[in-house]
Parts: C-alpha cells; sequence; structure tokens
C-alpha cells in the first residue's frame, strides 16, 4: 500500500486525487492532508480518510477543525504545518497541488526528506527549480509531473534519452479568449476569463490560461523537469486540448500523448507509477475527437508567455520574480482591481526592477518572492497600464 501526503486536499486537483484513491481501494493510505480555508470539506476529507496529520492555513482555523475531528488526527497550521505535512516520516508519494509559490518551501521539504513528489505546483519549479531538481537528485526523490502537458511529456520519454530530443512542444488550448482582438481583450472581464473551453480549474490557473502565462510558467517548469533548453521548449495553440503535449526526436519523429481533458488521468498515472493499472473513466474516442487543429500562439495579444520566455532567459531570480508579480496580478483582475493588460504590465515592471536579485539561496528566491509582490502592488495600484 503506497502511503500520501496530500498538500492542496480541499482544491481541484486535490479533490481529484482522492477520487482516483477511491476507485482504488487497499491501494493507497492517506497519512496527511494540507488544505486552506475550505473548512467544511476539509473536516469531510479528515474523517473519511483518517490520516494521522492535518494542517491548515492559521491557528484559528486549526483550534476550530480540530474540535470537528478524532482526538487522533493531529492539526497543525501555517507555513510551519505545510512542512510538516510534506516531510511527514511515513508518506512515500507527497501529492502537492497547491497553487502559487506558497508550494516552494512544501516541495522543497520534501524532496529534501527523500519523498517522491506528484507535483501539481508548477510554480515551485518556476521559482526555484534549480534548487528543488539539485536536492531531489542529490536524495534520489523522484518529481513526478501532474500537469496534464508535462505529465504527456513524462509519458513520451519513457525510454528515451535527452540527447535524442530536438523539441518540446507544449500544447495550449488558447483558452476563452483565442481569437480576441487587442481592444476587446483590453476590456475582457474576469467573468469572461473563467469561462474555459475545455478545462476545468481554479481560478488563478484559468486566468493564467486565459492570458496564455500558464504556458509561460510550464515552459520554464519544462526546463527544469526535463532538462532541456528554453530554445528547445516550444508552444503550440491546439484548441481541442486532446493532444496533451508532443516530444519532436533529432529523426525527425514525433510522440505524442492523447486523451481525454480529465486530470484524473495524469493523476493516476502519477500515483501508480512506474506502473499502469486500469482506469475506472470512459475511454477515450478518436473518431469522436474529430478533426485536431494546431496554431502558433499570437504573441502582441498575449503577452506574457514572451514575458515567461524573457524570465528563463534573464535567469536567477527573475523566474520567480515573474511568478511573484503576476499572482498579484491575477488576483487583482479577479477581483476587478485591474485590468487584462494590466497582468503583463505588472510582470513587466517587477522584472525590470528585480530580475538581477540574487539567487544564490532558496531564501534569496523567497525574498525576491516578496519585493516583486510589493512591486506589483505599486504598479496596480498606480493605473499604469503598458
Amino acid at each position: 500500500m503506497k502511503r500520501l501526503t496530500i498538500l492542496g486536499s480541499t482544491g481541484s486537483i486535490g479533490t481529484s486525487t482522492i477520487d482516483v484513491i477511491a476507485s482504488r481501494p487497499g491501494e493507497f493510505r492517506v497519512v496527511a492532508l494540507a488544505g486552506g480555508r475550505n473548512l467544511d470539506r476539509l473536516a469531510e476529507q479528515a474523517r473519511a480518510l483518517t490520516p494521522e496529520l492535518v494542517a491548515v492555513a492559521d491557528a484559528a482555523d486549526a483550534s476550530r477543525l480540530a474540535g470537528r475531528l478524532p482526538a487522533t488526527i493531529r492539526v497543525v497550521s501555517g507555513r510551519d504545518g505545510l512542512v510538516e505535512a510534506a516531510r511527514h516520516p511515513d508518506a512515500d508519494l507527497v501529492v502537492c497541488g497547491l497553487v502559487g509559490a506558497v508550494g516552494i518551501e512544501p516541495t522543497f521539504a520534501a524532496v529534501d526528506a527523500g519523498k517522491d513528489v506528484a507535483l501539481a505546483n508548477k510554480e515551485a519549479l518556476v521559482a526555484a527549480g534549480a534548487f528543488i531538481v539539485a536536492r531531489a537528485q542529490a536524495t534520489g526523490a523522484r518529481i513526478l509531473p501532474v500537469d496534464s502537458e508535462h505529465n504527456a511529456l513524462h509519458q513520451c520519454l519513457r525510454g528515451e534519452s535527452t540527447d535524442q530530443i530536438k523539441t518540446i512542444w507544449l500544447t495550449a488550448s488558447g483558452g476563452p479568449f483565442r481569437g480576441w482582438t487587442k481592444d476587446a481583450l483590453a476590456a475582457a472581464t474576469p467573468e469572461q476569463a473563467l469561462k474555459h473551453p475545455t478545462w476545468v480549474m481554479g481560478p488563478k490557473v484559468t486566468i493564467d490560461s486565459a492570458t496564455l502565462m500558464n504556458k509561460g510558467l510550464e515552459v520554464i517548469e519544462a526546463r527544469w523537469l526535463f532538462g532541456v533548453s528554453a530554445a528547445r521548449i516550444r508552444v503550440v495553440v491546439h484548441p481541442e486540448s486532446i493532444v496533451h503535449s508532443l516530444v519532436e526526436f533529432v529523426d525527425g519523429s514525433l510522440k505524442a500523448q492523447l486523451g481525454r481533458t480529465d486530470m484524473r488521468h495524469p493523476i493516476q498515472y502519477a500515483l501508480t507509477y512506474p506502473d499502469r493499472r486500469p482506469s475506472t473513466l470512459p475511454a477515450f474516442d478518436l473518431v469522436a475527437a474529430g478533426p485536431l487543429r494546431f496554431a502558433a500562439p499570437d504573441l502582441e495579444c498575449f503577452p506574457c508567455l514572451q514575458l515567461a520566455y524573457d524570465a528563463l532567459a534573464l535567469g536567477g531570480a527573475a523566474p520567480a520574480v515573474a511568478n511573484a508579480a503576476n499572482e498579484v496580478a491575477v488576483a487583482a483582475f479577479l477581483s476587478h482591481r485591474a485590468g487584462f493588460y494590466d497582468i503583463p504590465a505588472a510582470i513587466r515592471a517587477a522584472l525590470n526592477r528585480h530580475a538581477g536579485a540574487p539567487a544564490a539561496t532558496l531564501d534569496d528566491i523567497l525574498d525576491a518572492d516578496r519585493l516583486a509582490r510589493q512591486t506589483a502592488i505599486d504598479v496596480l495600484a498606480s493605473g499604469v497600464q503598458s
């Protein structure tokens, strides 16, 4: 029986992970959960899964939750609680479904403890990929990507040599604004941006998909996961979201992974790796899928993708800076305090000011994250738009 910690258990990835566990009785045991502010859902999960440890956002929530759970379940809180859950001594695999930079420290803690990580938190590798990957290599921890695109690449690269890769192709749905003009995008609302055409995701990831920043973050993540340069990582818009990603090899051959738009597929792959197990999900119907289309991304209308490439080229703390500014700007956009194009404006301003920040340690990265957030707040408050 594989023993799991689930970080972000009340979110989209966390609940899908629990669905997969329920479909495979007797194969998994959850030893720790970490959730956010949804105490009702977290309490329900904890009562059903009976973990040894549950982590919540703050001490007040921890006290409230502890009164609703059996005394055998210990409740912890805050940043230290997340790290404790990630390092749980009984866990064989840590599923990280946290959203945003909050996932950096627990992901590092898990690999530092030698735990395999099923990683859906792309921001951890975007901001601190060099440190996390190096530590995983030192401890023998495996990082198994859960994002559909990187999971697809992981499957395509099984049995292949990295030096045989010509190009990694990340597919992008194009989001809800594919084909929109710049004028229309400038007036786009959060409500419109949240209507993703193919995937059901949390609000932050859905907005990132609408701006194509999600794909930019994935480019940076792929660089660390697969050890290839940015020049060999490209993005192609694929509206149907059937081909989850492709690898082009030096001999001209391409391998692609296709499947339904259901995150339970990549989650199960990561949970059962290196084995493949039968799935309870409906089979994919190739005939019903219909024609598959591909197009180049529009970098003029969606500048966030190029900004991510720029941050990767700058190196050091720059990816952490871009990620932090994006998180602040997306939150402002979701609450109607910023426009669509304020998001790339905040990222660009933060990169201009902090891209050269020190990046010798994990603390340097966290400091750069903090400084970039303040710059983004200041830029958005000024009302300046690029």
